[in-house]
């Protein structure tokens, strides 16, 4: 059995349109990724990796230094 809505009653199907959360579009314009030179190979002497025109770095992923990153703390200059 349907209950009858009262004149009082906030959930007239205009007002649910009028609650309805909506979203927004960003705003503004987004930054191009930087790129570098499209024929880039591994500096490695005898590899012949091509390097993504994205790859900042100079070595492929085989051939790159080891990095360790900083977990926590302050750096002690070594002597």
């Amino acid at each position: 059995m349907a209950v009858p809505r009262s004149a009082n009653d906030n959930h007239t199907d205009d007002n649910m349109a009028e609650n309805v959360l909506r979203g927004q579009r960003i705003l503004g314009t987004s930054r191009a990724p930087k790129e570098y030179s499209v024929e880039r190979t591994c500096a490695k002497d005898g590899c012949k990796t091509k390097l993504s025109r994205y790859n900042r770095r100079e070595f492929c992923f085989a051939h790159a230094p080891t990095r360790f990153p900083r977990l926590r703390g302050r750096v002690v200059p070594e002597g």
